[in-house]
């Protein structure tokens, strides 16, 4: 199951939703959304700085990834990047693909 990064900050209608519902509340919000496409949320963490939350989930397939981060974008109360996550072992399977590439101006 692939599984993803996601960074995400709150607008202010957002944080303001965090601090009445709370942090464990949005944790179980993102594993409920993930459990309806048989998801699974493996890390929640709230953070300083540019991003406000950090989230690490094993999403079915890209679609479903696509429908989650539209869904929760057009609230407009979260703004996420999602970043596909790679074992090390799929980079070994990687490694060992061939491709034939010129670089500019080579």
């Amino acid at each position: 199951m692939p599984k993803f990064l996601i960074q995400l900050s709150y607008t202010a209608e957002g944080a303001k939703g965090v601090l009445e519902d709370g942090g464990s509340a949005r944790r179980k919000a993102a594993a409920d959304v993930l459990a309806q496409f048989n998801g699974k949320l493996e890390a929640f963490y709230f953070a300083f700085g540019a991003d406000d939350a950090a989230l690490i989930v094993d999403v079915p397939d890209q679609e479903a990834m696509a429908a989650i981060s539209l869904t929760v974008s057009a609230t407009g109360a979260i703004r996420t990047r999602a970043t596909v996550l790679l074992t090390p072992e799929q980079i070994d399977e990687a490694a060992k693909k061939h491709v034939n590439y010129r670089a500019p101006g080579s």
